[in-house]
């Protein structure tokens, strides 16, 4: 990867770092909200013959944290042909 000044390096790396931390967000806000603070709230909601909590406990927070994967990754090719250092 090469950038044509520092600026360009710092701006992507500055970019790239808010990026994942709005990704760490959500997935924490999804895993550790919806599966330990808000469980009692969800269990009041049946979902695919399960209890809400239960599931985003088992399930959905993996579902969530793949999708966040496929996010970064589109978001991260863009950021990459934005400063010119994508592959080809």
């Amino acid at each position: 990867m090469s950038f044509e000044s520092n600026e360009q390096a710092e701006g992507y790396w500055r970019e790239n770092l808010r990026l994942v931390l709005k990704l760490l967000a959500v997935w924490a806000a999804v895993s550790f909200g919806c599966s330990i603070l808000l469980v009692d709230v969800l269990n009041e909601i049946h979902f695919m013959g399960f209890k809400l909590g239960f599931w985003m406990a088992q399930q959905g927070s993996i579902y969530v944290f793949v999708a966040l994967i496929f996010v970064y990754v589109a978001k991260a090719n863009a950021l990459d042909k934005k400063y010119g250092v994508h592959e080809d």
